[in-house]
């Protein structure tokens, strides 16, 4: 996925509706704070954005988002590019986070006001999934320094319950890699 695609997801999740704060919590969050031009091809590879709100408390945006933006959706088949609509609290995220949240300056998703995980705590978020993709993308980010293993360790220990795993495969990659 690249951003002009993400623009579109987050135009149509917006208008789908009406809440102009959109939240991209996964992967492609990162798109928020770095151009796909400059992103190792891991790091872009997935077709899915995770649309989260900051205010949908019974996850009525967020399914509407999926039923019409979703996985085999005609939007997906049109754009090659598809929307999961996730509440909030579905990822494991540091305390802080919402303190720490980027946005673009992009017009083309606008009307949307888009909110992005800062690059640090999206990285120990898919640490603490521990699912082996999420390994490799946080890996691939780390091998072309686009997030500081020093911010890392100290955003482990801010998560509610994986922080332990997280700052032990940290302190591995350091050994390793002699970071």
């Amino acid at each position: 996925m690249n951003r002009l695609q993400l623009a579109h997801i987050l135009r149509a999740a917006c208008q789908i509706t009406g809440d102009p704060n959109v939240l991209i919590i996964g992967s492609q969050s990162i798109l928020g704070t770095y151009d796909d031009s400059v992103l190792p091809p891991t790091v872009v590879a997935s077709m899915e954005a995770d649309v989260a709100f900051l205010d949908d408390p019974n996850r009525l945006k967020a399914d509407a988002v999926e039923g019409v933006l979703g996985e085999m959706s005609p939007f997906h088949d049109t754009n090659l590019v598809y929307a999961e609509g996730i509440h909030v609290d579905t990822a494991e995220l540091p305390s802080g986070w919402r303190d720490r949240l980027v946005t673009w300056d992009l017009q083309s998703s606008a009307p949307a006001t888009p909110w992005f995980l800062d690059p640090h705590d999206l990285v120990v978020s898919k640490l603490a999934a521990r699912r082996e993709k999420d390994v490799e993308f946080c890996a691939a980010l780390l091998d072309a320094d686009l997030v500081d293993l020093d911010v890392l360790d100290e955003r482990a220990p801010q998560l509610p319950r994986s922080g332990a795993q997280v700052s032990a495969w940290l302190a591995s990659y350091r050994r390793r890699f002699g970071s």
